[in-house]
């Protein structure tokens, strides 16, 4: 271990990290990507359990929807945040005080005796969980260079999405084995683990504390009220019927002033805490709106088939994971493939077959029917799982190669921050899609049913027959075959609304393509090493 400890320059030397023995390289890589993947599976492994969580705090069904919000709120905030804590405390201490407190808010959101504090330490754990994120984006680039860095994207890549997918299935798993606490709990030893092997392995820069001394609160303030606000309003307005809602319509003025107040102490600040210099790079601006587009993908995607296999085929926990984690398995045989590719094609043309593979796997899993499961989605899960790769490793070339270390790390978090933005706006706006289109699909067939003339009684009154086996009372029975009636026609227009949100998708990813002409690569040469401050 004294080799471990004893790796660092001298001081006043210039760190070097390109320099550092490769096996030592990929460990650090290995343990920060580990970290990052804790903090991913992590926003979507209570997903499953939401109903546990929510009987074992005795909680609303306004109020459980918090624990997810209250986490990507907070994770939103960081990620921006994150560029300029690393260069203040260093990445070693950055992304060990993130692992460490990580694994005490995860011990604590385990043991939360009431809805109030499971939202206040889930809020604690998605803010500093959001660090790990893009500090390991910005150390992989920084460490690696040639064929070596060309695997960084593929393989971070896959924990981007690799992790939300598995979150439901683990989730799931463990509230059924153990209990919904140990989906918090079962942080603990990784998290341990992970923060004391950034103490001993992560040295590749020095902190320079002075920054901490000149850092502008006002900005700070004003991106976290901006970003919450959003969060708040992507989250809230499908359900509250948007800016009809006082505090819906308070929250998304505030987040606009907030907005106008942060770009305005970006530009003018002495000590800004975010950076937007990375935009004045069109290919840079241009692969954000990619990762928005992607994000808005992934998330929905992801989102909506849990969502309908929960309610319209009624799956568990165990049956919704089993049958979304194909997409995973895809995902897994694209990174070495994108990888490849990443090295040897243009990577706008590799983007290309990636939306469009993308596009039709969304648009084949638009003919749903109320019958679809495992093997009916089976096709079209692969299709996106290997498709996805193929999207976020050029991507990530295109967004990050060719930046020096300081502002790698201001292009990584804005990066980051576009994926996650796009999640945000992707869930809430397919939310209302599926309550607009699913109303709207009720009322037709309704409308159908009527001008059916006797074929809606005579299918009424064949049900009511059959209840009528069940119970001797003819009114209970009539009462049950209209509900029964009713249940699926709701199924249906459900059905249809899911459908429409896909093809939505799938138009919009074919839609991104008009940008891919205006991407030109970065030479693949790697950034400057690091100033020693």
């Amino acid at each position: 271990m004294g080799e471990v400890v004893a790796m660092g320059p001298a001081r006043g030397e210039a760190f070097d990290p390109q320099a550092l023995p490769t096996s030592r390289k990929f460990l650090i890589f290995g343990v920060l990507a580990f970290g990052q993947f804790m903090a991913l599976i992590d926003i979507q492994i209570v997903a499953a359990s939401l109903n546990s969580v929510q009987a074992g705090l005795s909680a609303g069904p306004d109020e459980i929807s918090w624990v997810q919000t209250g986490y990507l709120m907070a994770e939103l905030v960081m990620i921006p945040f994150a560029a300029f804590l690393a260069q203040a405390l260093s990445t070693r201490w950055l992304f060990a005080a993130s692992a460490g407190l990580f694994t005490l808010a995860s011990a604590l959101c385990g043991m939360a005796w009431d809805i109030d504090s499971m939202i206040a330490f889930r809020m604690i754990q998605g803010f500093v969980g959001g660090a790990m994120v893009p500090t390991v984006f910005a150390t992989g680039f920084t460490l690696f260079s040639g064929p070596q860095r060309a695997m960084i994207p593929a393989i971070l890549g896959m924990v981007s999405v690799l992790a939300p997918t598995l979150g439901p299935t683990v989730g799931g798993w463990l509230t059924e084995v153990a209990g919904w606490r140990w989906i918090f709990y079962i942080n603990i030893v990784p998290g341990i683990a992970v923060t004391a092997l950034a103490l001993l392995l992560v040295r590749v820069d020095r902190p320079n504390l002075s920054m901490l001394r000149k850092i502008d609160y006002s900005h700070l303030a004003a991106m976290a009220v901006f970003l919450g606000g959003l969060e708040y309003v992507l989250e809230e307005g499908p359900r509250h019927d948007w800016f009809g809602d006082p505090s819906i319509a308070t929250a998304a003025w505030l987040s606009f002033v907030a907005f106008l107040l942060f770009l305005e102490r970006s530009f003018r600040s002495g000590g800004p805490i975010v950076r937007l210099s990375p935009f004045r790079r069109p290919t840079f601006a241009m692969a954000c709106a990619f990762n928005l587009v992607i994000g808005f993908g992934i998330y929905s995607s992801t989102y909506l088939i849990p969502l309908f296999l929960g309610r319209v085929r009624g799956f568990n926990s165990m049956e919704i994971g089993t049958t979304v984690f194909v997409t995973g398995l895809a995902q897994i045989i694209s990174t070495v493939i994108a990888a490849r590719l990443s090295q040897r094609a243009d990577p706008r043309h590799v983007i290309t077959v990636g939306l469009v593979l993308f596009s039709l796997s969304l648009w084949w899993t638009a003919h749903l029917t109320p019958d679809w499961g495992f093997y009916d989605l089976l096709g079209p899960q692969l299709l996106r799982g290997f498709s996805v790769m193929l999207c976020i490793v050029p991507s990530v070339n295109l967004a990050l190669n060719g930046f020096e270390q300081a502002e790698l790390r201001y292009a990584s978090g804005l990066f980051n921050l576009m994926r996650n933005l796009g999640g945000a706006i992707g869930i809430a706006v397919v939310n209302t899609w599926l309550g607009d289109q699913a109303r709207i699909h009720v009322a037709r067939m309704g409308e159908s049913l009527g001008e059916a003339g006797r074929s809606a009684p005579d299918f009424a009154a064949g049900l009511a027959a059959r209840f009528a086996a069940i119970t001797p009372d003819p009114v209970h029975a009539a009462l049950l075959a209209q509900a029964e009636m009713a249940k699926a026609v709701g199924r249906r227009a459900l059905t249809y609304a899911f459908n429409e949100s896909f093809q939505l998708m799938a138009w919009m990813f074919l839609a991104a393509l008009i940008m891919v002409p205006f991407c030109r690569p970065a030479p693949q040469g790697a950034p400057p090493p690091a100033d020693a401050h």
